[in-house]
């Protein structure tokens, strides 16, 4: 009930600019992701050297848009679970890099470790911003998925039926979550400029 509450009231001041700023930077993941999924997909069973590197690509993309997170939410009173993340994905874009020269196994067990901790990061941030912003549940879902997904990953690591493109599914999951959660933010965005 309070989700709702929130995600349907007007915000105004600095929150509006922050949700204004959140919802531009989802369309941005949400558009790489989509990008990254139909590379992936055309690239994993015909390229496999083009396939590591969009492996490498996906952690690395999120430090940059981590980046642009805590420049979009300038006012965050803690923005420790952001600079966390950041070096989460600095260290995993450099141990997929040196997992793939022993195989994609290793790299998925990486990867998937990466979609753990990153997820309980995003599940955190959503629930905190909730609070504030509303329009979050696609995130805090997100979060949870993403924990359950580099489990499975690690699991199904070894399984040869199993390779860079399974994550296309992870990736296409979380662009939805990212567009709903732009969609969310667009309409709180909305109100507080209809009653301006």
């Amino acid at each position: 009930m309070e989700s709702t509450y929130k995600s349907n009231t007007a915000i105004s001041g600095p929150t509006a600019a922050t949700a204004n700023s959140l919802r531009n930077l989802y369309f941005i993941r949400a558009a790489f992701s989509i990008t990254w999924v139909i590379l992936v997909a055309l690239f994993s069973k015909t390229s496999p050297g083009f396939a590591s590197i969009l492996l490498i690509i996906y952690p690395a993309w999120d430090i940059v848009g981590t980046f642009l997170d805590i420049r979009a939410n300038p006012n965050a009173l803690s923005k420790t679970p952001q600079y966390i993340n950041v070096a989460i994905s600095t260290i995993t874009t450099i141990a997929v890099a040196i997992a793939l020269q022993t195989g994609v196994p290793q790299a998925l067990i990486v990867f998937g470790a990466w979609a753990i901790l990153t997820g309980l990061i995003q599940l955190i941030l959503g629930l905190n911003r909730k609070k504030i912003l509303g329009g979050q549940w696609p995130m805090i879902i997100s979060g949870g998925q993403s924990m359950l997904g580099g489990t499975s990953f690690i699991v199904l690591a070894n399984d040869p039926t199993k390779g860079i493109g399974s994550l296309a599914g992870y990736a296409a999951f979380g662009a939805f979550y990212y567009l709903l959660s732009a969609f969310r933010l667009n309409k709180s965005a909305a109100k507080t400029t209809a009653n301006n």
